[in-house]
Protein backbone atom coordinates (compact mmCIF):
# COMPACT_ATOMS: atom_id res chain seq x y z
CA UNK A 1 0.00 0.00 0.00
CA UNK A 2 3.21 2.49 0.79
CA UNK A 3 4.14 1.86 -2.28
CA UNK A 4 1.25 2.41 -4.29
CA UNK A 5 0.69 5.17 -1.87
CA UNK A 6 4.12 6.88 -3.52
CA UNK A 7 3.37 6.09 -6.92
CA UNK A 8 0.31 8.03 -6.76
CA UNK A 9 1.57 10.93 -5.20
CA UNK A 10 4.32 11.10 -7.90
CA UNK A 11 2.37 10.63 -10.88
CA UNK A 12 0.37 13.45 -9.65
CA UNK A 13 3.62 15.62 -9.50
CA UNK A 14 4.31 14.39 -12.58
CA UNK A 15 1.01 16.23 -13.56
CA UNK A 16 1.81 19.51 -11.91
CA UNK A 17 5.25 19.35 -13.67
CA UNK A 18 3.51 18.89 -17.12
CA UNK A 19 1.05 22.23 -16.13
CA UNK A 20 3.45 24.48 -14.73
CA UNK A 21 7.15 24.11 -15.61
CA UNK A 22 6.83 22.01 -19.34
CA UNK A 23 5.70 25.38 -21.09
CA UNK A 24 8.98 27.61 -19.47
CA UNK A 25 11.65 24.32 -20.52
CA UNK A 26 13.11 23.95 -23.27
CA UNK A 27 12.60 20.50 -25.66
CA UNK A 28 15.80 18.86 -23.98
CA UNK A 29 14.92 20.10 -20.36
CA UNK A 30 11.41 18.70 -20.99
CA UNK A 31 13.43 15.44 -22.07
CA UNK A 32 15.39 15.65 -18.38
CA UNK A 33 12.73 15.61 -16.75
CA UNK A 34 10.94 12.94 -18.31
CA UNK A 35 14.16 10.37 -17.59
CA UNK A 36 14.30 11.70 -14.09
CA UNK A 37 10.79 11.41 -13.48
CA UNK A 38 10.81 8.15 -14.75
CA UNK A 39 13.73 6.67 -12.67
CA UNK A 40 12.14 8.29 -9.57
CA UNK A 41 8.80 6.31 -10.68
CA UNK A 42 10.75 2.99 -10.90
CA UNK A 43 12.69 3.66 -7.33
CA UNK A 44 9.25 4.28 -5.93
CA UNK A 45 7.64 1.11 -7.04
CA UNK A 46 11.05 -0.93 -5.66
CA UNK A 47 12.14 -1.51 -9.19
CA UNK A 48 15.73 -0.95 -9.95
CA UNK A 49 17.37 -0.40 -13.84
CA UNK A 50 19.96 -2.23 -15.66
CA UNK A 51 20.86 -0.83 -19.15
CA UNK A 52 23.31 -3.11 -21.28
CA UNK A 53 24.69 -1.79 -24.31
CA UNK A 54 24.57 1.87 -25.30
CA UNK A 55 21.14 3.69 -25.62
CA UNK A 56 21.24 6.46 -28.35
CA UNK A 57 23.13 9.50 -27.60
CA UNK A 58 21.24 11.32 -30.27
CA UNK A 59 19.23 11.22 -32.79
CA UNK A 60 17.49 10.46 -35.36
CA UNK A 61 17.10 6.82 -34.12
CA UNK A 62 14.24 4.40 -34.36
CA UNK A 63 14.13 1.72 -31.95
CA UNK A 64 12.24 -1.42 -31.64
CA UNK A 65 11.80 -3.28 -29.14
CA UNK A 66 9.80 -6.64 -27.65
CA UNK A 67 6.36 -5.89 -25.93
CA UNK A 68 5.89 -7.23 -22.44
CA UNK A 69 3.94 -4.35 -20.19
CA UNK A 70 2.73 -0.74 -19.58
CA UNK A 71 5.93 -0.94 -17.43
CA UNK A 72 7.88 -1.04 -20.63
CA UNK A 73 7.85 2.58 -21.02
CA UNK A 74 9.00 3.51 -17.90
CA UNK A 75 11.67 1.31 -18.09
CA UNK A 76 12.78 2.77 -21.19
CA UNK A 77 12.00 6.07 -20.76
CA UNK A 78 14.39 5.79 -17.24
CA UNK A 79 17.30 4.73 -19.75
CA UNK A 80 16.59 7.31 -22.21
CA UNK A 81 13.91 9.72 -23.24
CA UNK A 82 12.67 8.55 -26.33
CA UNK A 83 9.04 9.75 -28.16
CA UNK A 84 6.92 6.53 -27.95
CA UNK A 85 3.93 5.59 -30.39
CA UNK A 86 0.93 4.40 -28.73
CA UNK A 87 -2.67 3.13 -29.21
CA UNK A 88 -5.07 5.82 -29.43
CA UNK A 89 -6.69 4.65 -26.30
CA UNK A 90 -3.69 5.75 -23.97
CA UNK A 91 -4.36 9.31 -24.76
CA UNK A 92 -7.63 9.14 -22.74
CA UNK A 93 -6.52 7.34 -19.65
CA UNK A 94 -6.55 9.72 -16.66
CA UNK A 95 -3.00 10.90 -15.57
CA UNK A 96 -1.08 8.47 -17.76
CA UNK A 97 -2.59 9.99 -21.22
CA UNK A 98 -1.81 13.98 -20.78
CA UNK A 99 1.63 13.01 -18.96
CA UNK A 100 2.51 10.58 -22.67
CA UNK A 101 1.06 13.22 -24.74
CA UNK A 102 3.53 15.35 -22.99
CA UNK A 103 6.61 13.46 -23.26
CA UNK A 104 6.19 13.48 -27.27
CA UNK A 105 3.79 10.42 -27.49
CA UNK A 106 2.39 9.66 -31.30
CA UNK A 107 -0.58 7.70 -31.10
CA UNK A 108 -1.93 5.52 -33.58
CA UNK A 109 -5.87 4.26 -34.12
CA UNK A 110 -4.78 0.71 -34.62
CA UNK A 111 -8.28 -0.40 -35.26
CA UNK A 112 -8.10 2.07 -38.80
CA UNK A 113 -5.53 0.26 -41.56
CA UNK A 114 -5.12 3.92 -43.29
CA UNK A 115 -3.79 5.71 -39.48
CA UNK A 116 -0.35 3.97 -40.07
CA UNK A 117 0.14 6.13 -43.10
CA UNK A 118 -0.68 9.16 -41.13
CA UNK A 119 1.30 8.04 -38.16
CA UNK A 120 4.63 7.25 -40.33
CA UNK A 121 4.27 10.64 -41.90
CA UNK A 122 4.82 12.36 -38.47
CA UNK A 123 7.54 10.05 -37.58
CA UNK A 124 9.20 10.39 -40.61
CA UNK A 125 8.72 14.73 -39.96
CA UNK A 126 10.08 13.82 -36.42
CA UNK A 127 12.99 12.01 -37.13
CA UNK A 128 14.29 14.07 -39.71
CA UNK A 129 14.14 17.09 -37.00
CA UNK A 130 16.57 14.58 -35.05
CA UNK A 131 14.16 12.59 -32.72
CA UNK A 132 14.79 9.18 -31.13
CA UNK A 133 11.38 7.64 -31.02
CA UNK A 134 10.48 3.53 -29.99
CA UNK A 135 8.03 1.25 -31.33
CA UNK A 136 6.92 -1.61 -30.18
CA UNK A 137 6.73 -3.93 -33.56
CA UNK A 138 4.52 -6.70 -32.33
CA UNK A 139 2.13 -4.42 -31.61
CA UNK A 140 0.65 -5.55 -28.69
CA UNK A 141 2.40 -7.12 -25.35
CA UNK A 142 3.15 -10.92 -25.51
CA UNK A 143 3.69 -12.90 -22.46
CA UNK A 144 7.18 -12.80 -22.49
CA UNK A 145 7.65 -16.81 -23.64
CA UNK A 146 8.23 -15.96 -27.04
CA UNK A 147 8.08 -13.19 -29.38
CA UNK A 148 5.18 -12.74 -31.88
CA UNK A 149 5.76 -11.82 -35.49
CA UNK A 150 6.94 -7.88 -36.24
CA UNK A 151 4.63 -5.40 -38.22
CA UNK A 152 6.50 -3.83 -40.60
CA UNK A 153 4.02 -1.12 -41.36
CA UNK A 154 6.33 1.56 -39.07
CA UNK A 155 9.85 0.59 -40.15
CA UNK A 156 8.96 2.84 -43.22
CA UNK A 157 9.01 5.38 -41.34
CA UNK A 158 13.10 5.14 -40.86
CA UNK A 159 13.27 4.31 -44.99
CA UNK A 160 11.36 7.46 -45.73
CA UNK A 161 13.76 9.47 -43.53
CA UNK A 162 17.24 7.48 -43.75
CA UNK A 163 17.52 6.97 -40.49
CA UNK A 164 19.13 3.66 -38.45
CA UNK A 165 17.08 1.60 -36.37
CA UNK A 166 18.32 -0.16 -32.62
CA UNK A 167 17.33 -3.08 -31.78
CA UNK A 168 16.18 -3.39 -28.18
CA UNK A 169 15.11 -5.86 -25.51
CA UNK A 170 13.51 -5.99 -22.39
CA UNK A 171 13.15 -8.26 -19.50
CA UNK A 172 11.98 -7.91 -15.15
CA UNK A 173 13.23 -10.39 -13.17
CA UNK A 174 13.37 -10.73 -9.46
CA UNK A 175 16.18 -8.77 -8.37
CA UNK A 176 17.09 -11.06 -5.38
CA UNK A 177 17.34 -13.98 -7.75
CA UNK A 178 17.14 -12.99 -11.35
CA UNK A 179 14.47 -15.35 -12.26
CA UNK A 180 12.06 -13.48 -14.63
CA UNK A 181 9.00 -12.19 -13.26
CA UNK A 182 5.83 -12.09 -14.77
CA UNK A 183 4.20 -9.81 -12.08
CA UNK A 184 4.14 -7.14 -14.52
CA UNK A 185 2.62 -8.74 -16.92
CA UNK A 186 -0.58 -6.87 -19.05
CA UNK A 187 -1.66 -9.32 -21.86
CA UNK A 188 -5.50 -10.67 -22.74
CA UNK A 189 -7.44 -9.91 -20.26
CA UNK A 190 -5.26 -8.55 -17.95
CA UNK A 191 -6.29 -5.14 -16.69
CA UNK A 192 -3.76 -2.38 -16.10
CA UNK A 193 -4.91 -1.91 -12.00
CA UNK A 194 -4.58 -5.56 -11.85
CA UNK A 195 -1.40 -5.73 -13.47
CA UNK A 196 -0.04 -2.42 -10.94
CA UNK A 197 -1.20 -3.78 -8.13
CA UNK A 198 0.61 -7.02 -8.62
CA UNK A 199 4.04 -5.35 -10.06
CA UNK A 200 3.22 -3.34 -6.60
CA UNK A 201 2.92 -5.97 -4.40
CA UNK A 202 5.80 -8.15 -5.70
CA UNK A 203 9.26 -8.45 -4.32
CA UNK A 204 11.63 -6.26 -5.63
CA UNK A 205 12.05 -6.07 -9.51
CA UNK A 206 14.90 -5.63 -11.91
CA UNK A 207 14.15 -3.84 -15.16
CA UNK A 208 16.78 -4.91 -17.95
CA UNK A 209 16.70 -3.24 -21.12
CA UNK A 210 19.65 -4.36 -23.59
CA UNK A 211 20.39 -2.17 -26.64
CA UNK A 212 22.24 -3.53 -29.49
CA UNK A 213 23.54 -2.11 -32.30
CA UNK A 214 22.03 0.37 -34.50
CA UNK A 215 21.41 -0.62 -38.25
CA UNK A 216 21.67 1.31 -41.34
CA UNK A 217 18.79 1.44 -43.84
CA UNK A 218 20.93 0.84 -46.69
CA UNK A 219 18.90 -0.82 -49.25
CA UNK A 220 16.51 -2.46 -47.49
CA UNK A 221 12.76 -3.28 -47.85
CA UNK A 222 10.76 -2.77 -44.41
CA UNK A 223 9.15 -6.68 -44.67
CA UNK A 224 12.99 -8.11 -44.82
CA UNK A 225 14.23 -5.59 -42.44
CA UNK A 226 11.14 -6.53 -39.76
CA UNK A 227 11.92 -10.26 -40.16
CA UNK A 228 16.14 -9.30 -39.23
CA UNK A 229 15.01 -7.32 -36.66
CA UNK A 230 12.62 -9.95 -35.17
CA UNK A 231 15.91 -11.68 -34.99
CA UNK A 232 18.55 -9.32 -33.58
CA UNK A 233 15.64 -8.57 -30.44
CA UNK A 234 14.99 -12.17 -29.87
CA UNK A 235 19.01 -12.91 -30.02
CA UNK A 236 18.95 -9.81 -27.45
CA UNK A 237 16.15 -11.24 -25.49
CA UNK A 238 18.44 -14.92 -24.99
CA UNK A 239 21.46 -12.65 -24.16
CA UNK A 240 19.39 -11.45 -20.71
CA UNK A 241 17.18 -14.50 -20.15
Amino acid sequence: MVRLLRAIAHALAGWWIIRMRFPKLSPGQREQEVQRWAERMLNLMGISLRVLGTPPAHGPMLVVCNHLSWLDILAIHAARHVRFVSKAGVRHWPLIGPMASAAGTLFIERERARDAMRVVHHMSAALREGDVIAVFPEGTTSDGQGLLPFHANLLQAALSSGTPIQPAALRFAIASTGETSHAPRYVDDDSLLGSLWDTLRSPPLLAIVRFGEPQQPGGRDRRSWARSLHADVQALRREID
